[in-house]
């Protein structure tokens, strides 16, 4: 029964988190070089970064894309994660940095961008969080392999980004720092998972694409999606079996 509660409450704080999330997309889903967006559609200024898919001047909906669909792939996450995860205490840290990954994973889909303003504080939050989860009993992971896999898959990213700039983006580098730490908390073979998880999800929805000729083998598609799913996948597996 407490597992189940566990999960509801989980699924409940990522519902309430996603239906925040449209707002933020739409004034961080802009093409690289441009500010962030700071009014509607219609021009009526936009107050604050959270908040639902609708200006509150205007009978017109903005182009945010759909309110439920944020907080039920935000739902969906947290629960998985609490499910996995238990009562112990880096679940905190997966709930408070879940909402932040599925914001990623929408801009970056939308614009290929992943924002400056949210993967940097993503990759010093989970460090610093994961810290302060080390220090309360009961945890399952360690801090001392979250750091060095930060480091490792930045490093790692960064040279894929020097060899192949056009594959892949900066903000893929940036992003990899937040991915490697929180894969690192539960050790070396959760980073490796995590990692090759995301590159066969990216190899294979790109190869669908040629398949059905919706894009070409030079075709650039957005990495970060599945970047935060192969994070994702790894980190499953990491909490399920610590």
């Amino acid at each position: 029964m407490t597992a189940v509660l566990l999960v509801a409450a989980a699924a409940l704080w990522g519902a309430a988190a996603g239906a925040l999330l449209p707002r933020p997309a739409y004034r961080f889903s802009v093409p690289a070089g441009e500010e962030w967006r700071a009014a509607c559609p219609a021009g009526h200024p936009l107050a604050g970064w959270l908040g639902p898919a609708r200006c509150g001047r205007c009978a017109t909906a903005p182009p945010y894309g759909s309110s439920a669909a944020p907080a039920v792939v935000t739902a969906l996450v947290c629960a998985v994660l609490a499910a996995a995860t238990g009562t112990r205490p880096e679940l905190a840290v997966w709930l408070l940095l879940a909402p932040v990954g599925v914001l990623l994973a929408v801009v970056d889909l939308r614009v290929q961008r992943l924002p400056d303003p949210l993967t940097l504080p993503f990759a010093a939050a989970a460090l610093a969080l994961l810290g302060v989860a080390a220090l309360v009993p009961g945890h399952a992971g360690t801090w001392t392999t979250a750091l060095p896999g930060a480091l490792a898959l930045g490093a790692g990213y960064l040279v894929l980004f020097l060899v192949n700039p056009a594959g892949m983006g900066f903000g893929d580098v940036k992003l990899a720092l937040g991915a490697g730490a929180v894969l690192g908390w539960y050790g070396w073979p959760a980073v490796m998972l995590g990692t090759l998880a995301g590159f066969l999800s990216g190899a294979l929805y790109g190869g669908a694409l040629v398949a059905v000729r919706r894009a070409g083998r030079g075709t650039a598609i957005p990495f970060g999606p599945f970047l935060i799913a192969g994070a994702l996948a790894g980190l499953l597996v990491g909490a399920y079996t610590a």
